[in-house]
């Protein structure tokens, strides 16, 4: 007989996130780097508690099995992208396209402003690609590698560059979580746009001005100098041109054509492997075997720096670590991160327990104002526990559609809501598949640049504010509400 299933008790669906907290926590205190494996075993003993709980509440292993193959089957093309960015910071690094962009970067940004225009800059190239994950692998590492010789904390960069980037990938027409938003509220993208600048342009200008007196308020006078010894070691190792930055401004206008991530990526790996071949022979000969044989040489040199890690020595032991790349296989560590999250997130939506939190969650809401907070939570949520941007967006937009339409609020508001806390929280979630792929690509752990994503902590904020104080709240009026029921 198959056993009758029954739905979890909310302590039951708590529970296994308690363990997940608390481990989480001891891998912080207890390991330098909690991304070689200690997150990934937790996220997946917290998995096996859910698994018994499911058991005893009568889940067939089948069926937590299949949920949980359906998450990583959502995660497969963000892992795709993710093999493809470590190929590609190779190849530029091998090129010069990366050292290139510091080496002018450092020529036309002062170190007063730099932040500020860390996020300008990340801002308005994520805007026009329509993709925060490309903008951070790309100019993002760049504009990381600048502040780097500046002096500046890591963190801080990237913090900085982190704001710009999810700020344009946000608002950009372009952006598939900017079209997903919309699609699951039942409102049209333009509109979701539009409205979305009400609570965005606040965030991203307090985040401004919080960057320039950052930028205003450090003593920057030994950065002028440092930077000079930069450029003097990027010369020396690298034969540094603007034609270098045809890689880029092709791969950005591919992007802007909307060609797709995964064949647009494809191109910007298979340029720099070319532009490594034609303008860095020295280079290439000093990490080669010197066979004698130049062509054989470049081979072997651009495939093992697509699929491995590469380290360029420039004679300087603090500048070397600016020129450090694992191509492919650094970003393994990072891929394991991610199936273990979707096991995590697959099986706790199997056994019922994400729907048992967040009706739970719906039963509180007393006002509009609530309801969009409980919203703004559980993206933030999802975001912790089915650890995908596109899950924040989709289960909580399917969820409180019909509580915003019994409420008379539009469909905007919803959407507004869901990307204001959904999409720039998931890189906050050091296991989330955003947070877990842009600690790789920039070398710096999540919960380091965290306190300095201002614009992403900022944005949830806004909106549960903005709520609260009815600002620019869109409602129908009676004989509209009717009409829409009707």
């Amino acid at each position: 007989m198959i056993p009758e299933k029954r739905m979890p008790t909310l302590f039951q669906a708590l529970l296994p996130i308690g363990l997940l907290i608390v481990l989480l926590g001891l891998n912080v205190s207890f390991f330098d780097d909690t991304l070689s494996g200690a997150n990934q075993v937790v996220l997946m003993l917290a998995g096996a508690l859910v698994g018994l709980i499911g058991y005893r509440l009568g889940y067939s292993w089948v069926e937590m099995r299949l949920q949980i193959v359906k998450s990583i089957s959502t995660a497969l093309p963000a892992i795709l992208i993710l093999l493809l960015i470590g190929a590609l910071s190779g190849t530029w690094l091998l090129s010069g396209v990366i050292p290139a962009l510091i080496y002018y970067g450092l020529s036309f940004l002062s170190p007063v402003i730099f932040l500020f225009a860390a996020v300008v800059i990340s801002g308005i190239v994520s805007l026009a690609t329509g993709s925060s994950w490309s903008t951070i692998a790309t100019i993002g590492v760049a504009l990381l590698g600048i502040g780097s010789a500046m002096g500046f904390n890591e963190a801080m960069v990237a913090g900085a560059i982190i704001s710009g980037a999810y700020f344009g990938d946000k608002m950009s027409p372009m952006s598939d979580t900017t079209n997903l938003a919309p699609a699951v509220a039942g409102t049209d993208l333009f509109t979701h746009v539009r409205y979305m600048m009400f609570t965005t342009v606040p965030s991203m200008a307090i985040t401004l001005v919080v960057f320039l007196v950052i930028g205003f308020s450090i003593d920057t006078g030994p950065f002028a100098a440092q930077g000079n010894d930069v450029q003097q070691v990027i010369a020396a190792t690298f034969n540094v041109s603007p034609w270098l930055f045809l890689v880029p401004a092709i791969l950005f206008t591919i992007i802007m054509l909307k060609v797709p991530p995964l064949p647009a990526l494809a191109v910007g790996v298979l340029l720099g492997g070319i532009f490594a071949v034609v303008f860095q022979p020295r280079l290439i000969d000093c990490l080669s075997s010197q066979s004698g044989n130049y062509a054989r040489d470049a081979y072997v040199v651009v495939l093992k720096t697509i699929y491995g890690a590469t380290a360029v020595d420039t004679g300087d032991a603090q500048m070397n670590e600016l020129f450090i790349t694992g191509g492919m296989s650094g970003m393994l560590e990072t891929i394991w991160l991610i199936l273990s999250a979707m096991f995590f997130g697959g099986i706790m939506e199997a056994t019922g327990m994400l729907k048992k939190i967040t009706v739970s969650v719906l039963g509180m809401v007393k006002s509009d104002a609530s309801l969009i907070a409980s919203t703004a939570v559980s993206c933030i949520f999802f975001n912790l526990t089915a650890s995908d941007q596109y899950m924040s967006i989709i289960v909580p937009g399917e969820m409180y559609k019909d509580a915003f339409k019994d409420r008379g609020l539009k469909p905007e508001v919803l959407s507004r809501t869901l990307e204001d806390a959904g999409t720039v929280t998931s890189v906050l979630v050091p296991w989330n598949t955003g947070g877990a792929t842009q600690a790789r690509v920039l070398g710096v752990s999540t919960l380091s640049y965290l306190p300095f994503a201002f614009f992403n902590i900022i944005s949830p904020i806004m909106t549960i504010f903005f709520a609260y104080m009815k600002i620019k709240i869109r409602k129908y009026n009676t004989k509209n509400k009717l009409n829409n029921k009707e």
